[in-house]
């Protein structure tokens, strides 16, 4: 597994534009890859990529969009979403990616939030979005990339940029159940891709193969801006297929790859294995999104051969704050690893950095940290110490090595396959039925996923309400995704003192009460 690439750590931040080190590639590499598709859309080169942004870009100004506006971008993996993205994001527009399975109230909540005025579709997604729209009062223009890009004027004359411009808005899951709009500028996206070549040794030899979404920050910050500050390239999937994945990255090439906790488990469970070739080509694999459990990383390296790096990020830092080395560095299993392009902490509970290895929250500090949440100076004011340290709700240590391990989380968000799901959003959705006094959503641990989504209710008395009646509710409100996979109808819930439900017990309590009345706790994830 030696792995002989040295890693830049003295590279400096990039600097500038998207728009900047777009043209910067066109111009040094007109003709290399960038951005290849398995779906069989045509590959787009460096040259190729500018003059795409630059006609959607030119396009959206012509249709009366201003700098700095919402472009929404409500599509799936493939050459439109990477050409509207880097088409927004090069006019100088707010590229606002539309979680598409959020479920209609986030969605809809998302659109209304950001102010788009204008939505860039395919046709599948122009219906759903026309639904959503309905059902919310939003009015939008909806238009596919090829639309907008043909109205765009070859010699149009585009906004002047500066690095501190509004880039992307991402919307997070939070604690309060309504998503919090994350705004990164142009330079802190850039450096999501900086911090990855920084701490992958990433250069224009190596493919990226991205199979998760690319309204996902991991996707998008990682295997998308990453070639693009390092020269590389990435080859983009619909979606991650694990009859295809070894398949894909064979035929292209692929050097390095990025997924959560939940793919690797697939893999390793799976009938099929890289051949000799891609074992040897393959550099390493990325987890990220989720903690990785050392059992499922033994396994996948003992029967691929591949090394994996552990590491952790988060919507709001582009994505990655910590990564251990690449082989022949020192990975230590069961931490996602040690600071790379920024600084990490860990702060007392007056805020102030622990250097003795004992437990505080997890901080960071550098120039990946997003900007602040969109319309929402309260929780960005929280979120930031005086000192700008972005506090990120999880627990952790630091060793003498500078390695994070993490102990637990501040934050009652449940990570489901790397998705962050807030609670409060399926107790909102219970709370639909008439029959719900009490509602509380809490995490199970999975081997496969993770955490998986599980619910407490109480019921009023003598109610017909069933688990099964419950479930079709969280369907229709929330989607599948984060659809409670197990509801239990209970007499009480746990309270404090203060009469609030104990979130944390539940787990606990629920299986206590279904051991007494010996029903079955089959792991669904």
């Amino acid at each position: 597994m030696t792995v002989l690439r040295v890693v830049p750590q003295d590279m400096p931040p990039p600097g500038g534009t998207v728009r900047d080190w777009i043209d910067r590639r066109a111009a040094e590499t007109p003709d290399a890859p960038a951005y290849l598709f398995v779906d069989g859309g045509p590959a787009l080169t460096w040259a190729g990529l500018r003059d795409a942004a630059r006609a959607v870009a030119s396009g959206l100004m012509a249709i009366g969009v201003s700098k700095g506006e919402s472009v929404a971008i409500v599509l799936p993996n493939g050459r439109e979403a990477i050409t509207a993205f880097f088409g927004a994001t090069y006019g100088g527009f707010r590229a606002t990616q539309i979680n598409l399975v959020a479920g209609a109230s986030a969605i809809g909540y998302a659109l209304g939030h950001s102010e788009a005025r204008v939505a860039l579709v395919n046709d599948e997604t122009r219906r759903m979005l026309a639904e959503v729209a309905a059902a919310e009062g939003l009015a939008l223009d909806a238009r596919t990339v090829a639309e907008v890009a043909g109205l765009g004027a070859p010699d149009a004359v585009l906004p002047e940029l500066a690095a501190g411009d509004d880039c992307m808005l991402m919307y997070t899951s939070g604690t309060t159940g309504r998503p919090k709009g994350v705004l990164h500028s142009q330079a802190s996206l850039l450096a999501g891709g900086w911090t990855a070549t920084v701490a992958h040794g990433l250069t224009a030899e190596d493919r990226a193969l991205c199979v998760l979404p690319l309204y996902h920050i991991n996707g998008l910050g990682v295997t998308v801006m990453g070639p693009l500050v390092s020269g590389g390239s990435s080859v983009i999937c619909p979606r991650f297929s694990a009859s295809r994945f070894w398949t894909h990255c064979a035929e292209h090439e692929v050097t390095w790859f990025s997924v959560v906790p939940t793919i690797i488990s697939h893999l390793i469970h799976g009938e099929d294995g890289p051949d000799a070739a891609t074992r040897g080509r393959i550099r390493f694999a990325r987890s990220a999104s989720a903690a990785l459990a050392p059992e499922v990383q033994i396994a996948f390296e003992r029967r691929f051969e591949i090394p994996i790096v552990e590491t952790m990020g988060l919507t709001e830092t582009a994505p990655q704050i910590l990564s251990n080395p690449l082989p022949p560095g020192t990975r230590k299993i069961g931490s996602p690893g040690r600071a790379w392009g920024n600084e990490v902490a860990i702060l007392s509970p007056e805020l102030v950095p622990i250097r003795d290895g004992s437990e505080g929250e997890i901080a960071v500090r550098g120039p990946n940290v997003m900007r602040c949440y969109f319309k929402n100076a309260e929780a960005t004011e929280a979120a930031v110490t005086p000192d700008g340290w972005f506090r990120t709700g999880d627990l952790g240590r630091m060793d003498a090595d500078g390695y994070v391990f993490v102990t637990g989380r501040l934050k009652e968000l449940i990570i489901k396959g790397g998705e962050n799901i807030a609670p409060r959003e399926v107790d909102e959705a219970l709370h639909a039925h008439p029959d719900v006094i009490e509602a509380a959503a809490f995490a199970r641990p999975s081997p496969r996923y993770g955490e998986t989504v599980e619910a407490a209710v109480k019921l009023k008395p003598r109610s017909t309400a069933s688990e099964a009646d419950l479930k079709e509710l969280c369907l229709a409100r929330l989607g599948a995704f984060k659809s409670p996979d197990r509801i239990h109808l209970l007499d009480e819930l746990p309270k404090g003192p203060s009469g609030k439900i104990q979130r944390l017990k539940l787990l606990e309590w629920a299986d206590a009460r279904a051991e007494a009345a010996s029903e079955p706790l089959a792991d669904t994830g």
